[in-house]
C-alpha cells in the first residue's frame, strides 16, 4: 500500500451538476489523498464519469469548488491551468485512441500539446510508455483497429503515462476485458502507483478491482458521496446499497 499523504491532492465541496431538469451531482463532496488509489462505485448511471469530466473541465458544474494539487481551477489563470493539467493523466472509458492515429502517435499525442521535442525523443517517450505498461516496441506502429481489448487499455495508459503526470484518472479500466486481463490491468496499475508515486482516481464497477488495486472506496448515490474508508468499512456498513453491492453473489465469489 502507498505512503498517502494526509493533505488531499484532489478536494471537490458542494459540487453540483446538472444536465436539462435532471441533477446528476448535488453538493457533492470528496477527497483524494496524496498517493492513494481511491476506487469510486456507485450505481449504473449515478455520475460517477461525469465527476471525473467535471474534475478535469469537459463538464461544467453548476456551483461548487475544485481544487488539485491546492489550486482552485476556477481562480487559475489560463498557463497555471495548463501546468496543472500537464501534472494529470486521463484515461477515458473504452480507451478513446485516436482512430486514424498509430500506437505511438496515440502516445506523443499530449507531449505534443505541451512540449516541444524533437521527433527522436518523441518516438523514445512512446517506445518507453509502451515497454511500462507492458507492450511490446513493435506495437508502436499499429492502429487501434488492429489491437485487442486489453492492448487498447494499456496503450491508452500509455497516452495517460506519457508527461510524467502525478495524477491518473482511469475511467472503467477493465470494463470489457476477461477476468484474466482484467486482474493482470489491476495488478499493473497498482505496480505503477507504487513503482512511480501516483495518485490514481479510478472509476470503476469491478469488485475485483476494489478488493486487489483500491486503498480507499468512495460511494456515488443520490448525486453525494454516501460512503468513503476501506473495503472492510464498506463491507461493514448497513446502507441498503452498500449492503446488496458488497455482499450480494458477485462479492461473495470475489471474496471467497
Amino acid at each position: 500500500m502507498a505512503e498517502q499523504g494526509s493533505d488531499p491532492i484532489i478536494r471537490v465541496r458542494d459540487v453540483s451538476v446538472q444536465f436539462g431538469a435532471t441533477k446528476v451531482l448535488d453538493n457533492l463532496d470528496l477527497d483524494v489523498r496524496r498517493g492513494e488509489i481511491l476506487g469510486f462505485v456507485g450505481p449504473s448511471g449515478a455520475g460517477k464519469s461525469v465527476l471525473t469530466r467535471t474534475i478535469i473541465g469537459l463538464v461544467p458544474k453548476l456551483s461548487g469548488r475544485i481544487e488539485v494539487f491546492g489550486i482552485d481551477l476556477d481562480a487559475a489563470g489560463k498557463a497555471e491551468r495548463r501546468g496543472i493539467e500537464r501534472r494529470w493523466g486521463v484515461l477515458f472509458q473504452q480507451g478513446a485512441l485516436f482512430s486514424s492515429l498509430t500506437v505511438r502517435q496515440n502516445i506523443q499525442f499530449p507531449v505534443r500539446e505541451y512540449l516541444k521535442l524533437s521527433q527522436r525523443l518523441l518516438d523514445e517517450i512512446a517506445i518507453a510508455k509502451l515497454v511500462m505498461v507492458g507492450l511490446k516496441p513493435e506495437v508502436a506502429d499499429r492502429y487501434p483497429s488492429e489491437l485487442s481489448g486489453g492492448m487498447i487499455k494499456r496503450v491508452a495508459l500509455a497516452r495517460a503515462l506519457a508527461l510524467d503526470p502525478e495524477l491518473v484518472f482511469l475511467d472503467e479500466p477493465t470494463s470489457g476485458l476477461d477476468p484474466i486481463g482484467a486482474g493482470e490491468f489491476d495488478e499493473l496499475v497498482r505496480t505503477l502507483q507504487r513503482t512511480l508515486g501516483l495518485t490514481v482516481f479510478m472509476v470503476t464497477h469491478d469488485l475485483d478491482s476494489l478488493h486487489t488495486a483500491c486503498d480507499r472506496i468512495a460511494v456515488l448515490g443520490d448525486g453525494k458521496v454516501i460512503a468513503a474508508g476501506s473495503m472492510a468499512e464498506m463491507q461493514a456498513s448497513q446502507h441498503p446499497w452498500l449492503r446488496s453491492y458488497f455482499h450480494g453473489k458477485r462479492a461473495r465469489a470475489v471474496v471467497g
